[in-house]
């Protein structure tokens, strides 16, 4: 007869390798929906551009604004470039970059980041935030100067 730990080792390995699979799988369709909504972006750009002879690159280039709308639940996170604020990102997003520019600078960590989001500091919840400070972190709006621990770029703080 197997021991009771050892089916409980044996069920939570097969949780983990379940959600590995699951967050590739995420991964790939982030990748998916971030490339459809360039190719809207870039559509509609064209389309709104008013008809007339093209006589130069440079008047292509004009014609479109660097700014970006903001965002709104569920868009997906630009990478940081010069010119760009926390406006873009989506509420959830910017409460994260808020948080970590009220902290005076200083590194902080997921559960002391769901804190001072109001969130209670539970597994679900501090996951759910480390998940979007690590997609700041990849994106460029955030540092993870150790592992684990946050803080606002110096670029991306500026705008904020």
């Amino acid at each position: 007869m197997p021991s009771v730990m050892g089916l409980l080792e044996e069920r939570e390995r097969a949780a983990r390798q379940q959600v590995e699979a699951l967050q590739a799988d995420l991964r790939e369709a982030e990748a998916v929906v971030e490339r459809f909504v360039i190719a809207r972006e870039t559509v509609g750009q064209v389309l709104a551009e008013p008809h007339r002879d093209r006589e130069t690159p440079n008047a292509v280039a004009e014609a479109w604004p660097v700014a970006a709308a903001g965002a709104v639940p569920g868009s997906v996170v630009p990478t940081w470039r010069d010119g760009l604020d926390v406006s873009v990102l989506a509420p959830d997003y910017r409460r994260i970059m808020e948080a970590l520019g009220g902290s005076g600078g200083e590194a902080m960590d997921c559960r002391q980041l769901a804190a001072a989001l109001g969130l209670e500091p539970v597994p679900a919840k501090v996951e759910g935030v480390r998940s979007k400070a690590k997609r700041l972190v990849a994106r460029g709006w955030l540092a993870e100067g150790r592992p684990g621990m946050f803080s606002v770029v110096a670029g991306p703080g500026a705008g904020s």
